[in-house]
């Protein structure tokens, strides 16, 4: 049994989805449907700019999804499409990659809505406001206790429970700093800030929450072909409806991806290929499950790897 998984901030990298677009007529359609979703030349910006520019909120999630969707769509020239995965999710803007790889949304939609969410996101809280910070070697329910402690009346979350020894807090700078220093002091084998522009998954989002809610309201969303696993849920849904809801809940929610994967792994998925950008999902789900094969799907290369992997 396989799932799809797809990247989310972070994995962004200039010239991704390139080769793919030169090597498949149908991923350079997503580059060009994004540019006119957007009415602008990301692609341009994706594949010669600036590092910089592509990592602004704004830019990276609409690029990260056009990259993710072109590697789908070259997997389907090729003869593998979405009917191959029993499951599909994403780490935080990623799940709007797999609802799109699954049919809910529209690759248009889907990138005015990323679009709309990293401006609400970077807007909702002034620069040097918040923080989030990356705790490794504790797990989460220690990272949970260290967030109380560091809170003092602020914000302190724990945002992303990415793999057994890998925590992100989130939430007022000073909070977070004082996490750092606790997690330090029960153990932790490194705490570190994060070069983030905003405190992502925490109840300062709660602004870009409300934005959310008015942008996904307007928007068809159809009945994924494959069941989604839910960040804010760890467990599959199919209704739109419901599909909706969560969507507005992981602004401010956390990104429960260690317990995605185990839930996968529980129904019986063996294999997990990652599919987009860079291969930090891949890492995590050898921490959670080891016993679980993970490959990625970035280049042409990998596109018939896969395909190998998956008729073989």
């Amino acid at each position: 049994m396989r799932a799809f998984v797809f990247p989310g901030q972070g994995a962004q990298a200039i010239g991704m989805g390139k080769e793919l677009a030169e090597a498949y007529p149908a991923a350079k359609a997503v580059f060009d449907e994004v540019d006119e979703a957007l009415d602008e030349d990301l692609s341009g910006l994706i594949w010669d700019g600036a590092i910089e520019d592509l990592t602004l909120t704004r830019n990276a999630q609409p690029a990260l999804m056009a990259m993710s969707m072109a590697a789908m769509r070259a997997l389907e020239a090729e003869g593998v499409d979405i009917s191959a995965a029993s499951f599909v999710a994403g780490h935080s803007l990623g799940e709007y990659s797999a609802l799109a790889a699954a049919g809910a949304l529209t690759v248009t939609d889907t990138a005015k809505l990323l679009r709309a969410r990293g401006i609400a996101m970077q807007e909702a809280v002034p620069i040097g406001v918040g923080a989030m910070a990356a705790l490794l070697g504790l797990d989460f329910a220690t990272v949970e206790g260290v967030a109380q402690e560091a809170a003092q009346g602020e914000i302190c979350q724990a945002a992303n429970d990415n793999d057994p020894a890998q925590v992100v807090v989130s939430g007022h700078k000073a909070a977070v700093e004082r996490a750092v220093e606790i997690a330090k002091e029960k153990g932790a084998k490194r705490a570190l800030l994060l070069p983030v522009s905003a405190p992502f998954h925490c109840a300062l989002m709660a602004p870009a929450a409300d934005a959310m809610a008015e942008a996904l309201a307007d928007v068809n969303i159809a009945t994924p072909s494959v069941p989604v696993v839910a960040n804010v849920r760890a467990a599959a849904v199919d209704d739109p409806d419901q599909i909706r809801t969560l969507l507005v809940q992981q602004i401010t929610g956390s990104v429960r991806w260690r317990e995605s994967v185990a839930y996968m792994a529980a129904q019986g998925v063996t294999d997990v290929f990652e599919i987009g950008a860079g291969k930090a999902l891949s890492g995590m789900v050898k921490r959670i499950d080891r016993a679980v094969v993970t490959r990625n799907v970035g280049t042409p290369n990998d596109v018939a790897a896969a395909v190998a992997a998956v008729k073989g």
